[in-house]
């Protein structure tokens, strides 16, 4: 065989390997349920709403091949100007969710609030990867949900979601952190959905005060059928 047929036959495998080894990670990630985004939209805790929330979700899935679904962000919102408040738990679908790996986070709403399988390890991104948690270089682990341990909405007392996710400036969201750690040995510090609430200089909702506190405006999203 002459040098140049080798080397167009050597070309053509390597091609091949290539296509098949991307096979399986494109399958994995149709068949995914549950991801945290790889970054928020940009302008702290204003997401435009549920909606706008929701949209984010959407387009990011869509990037990962997973657009068929239809997807929600974890958040919840309080009862405000003559409107209930919405519950995270209730906007997510039934289950079970697994992330872009095809590992099963959590089978059913009750588990995803009890025992569930969400770590460092396990909350991946749209695009499979790791989010940076406490002791990496930023450290992103906090993730916007506004909710309660069980995924329920808080009174209208204080703001807990940044004016229902329209505020870039004023409020309070509540995080949980995506890697369950934090700095004591407690609940919330273990928490995924419900750590503590946002705070900072610019009034506790820019995306200057969201990395203040470990965080970048990230969400979880969860596909409902």
């Amino acid at each position: 065989m002459s040098f140049i047929a080798k080397t167009v036959s050597a070309g053509v495998a390597a091609f091949s390997f290539m296509l098949l080894a991307a096979a399986p990670a494109s399958a994995q990630s149709a068949n995914m349920t549950f991801f945290l985004t790889s970054n928020g939209p940009g302008n702290g805790a204003n997401l435009g709403g549920l909606d706008g929330a929701d949209k984010h979700c959407q387009t990011l899935a869509q990037s990962a091949g997973a657009g068929a679904k239809t997807w929600h962000a974890y958040l919840s919102t309080q009862a405000a100007d003559g409107k209930p408040a919405v519950n995270a738990r209730d906007r997510i679908g039934k289950g079970p969710w697994q992330n872009s790996k095809g590992v099963v986070v959590a089978k059913d709403v009750a588990e995803l609030h009890g025992s569930n399988n969400l770590t460092k390890q396990t909350a991946l991104s749209e695009k499979g990867d790791v989010i940076n948690g406490r002791g990496d270089t930023p450290n992103r682990h906090d993730a916007l949900t506004g909710s309660q341990p069980d995924g329920t909405a808080f009174g209208p007392e204080a703001d807990r979601t940044c004016k229902n996710w329209t505020s870039s400036t004023q409020g309070a969201a509540m995080v949980g952190h995506s890697d369950r750690i934090g700095l004591r040995e407690d609940d919330a510090s273990h928490s995924w959905n419900s750590s503590h609430p946002s705070r900072g200089p610019d009034g506790g909702c820019s995306q200057n005060d969201l990395k203040s506190t470990g965080g970048d405006g990230l969400l979880y999203c969860f596909a409902v059928n």
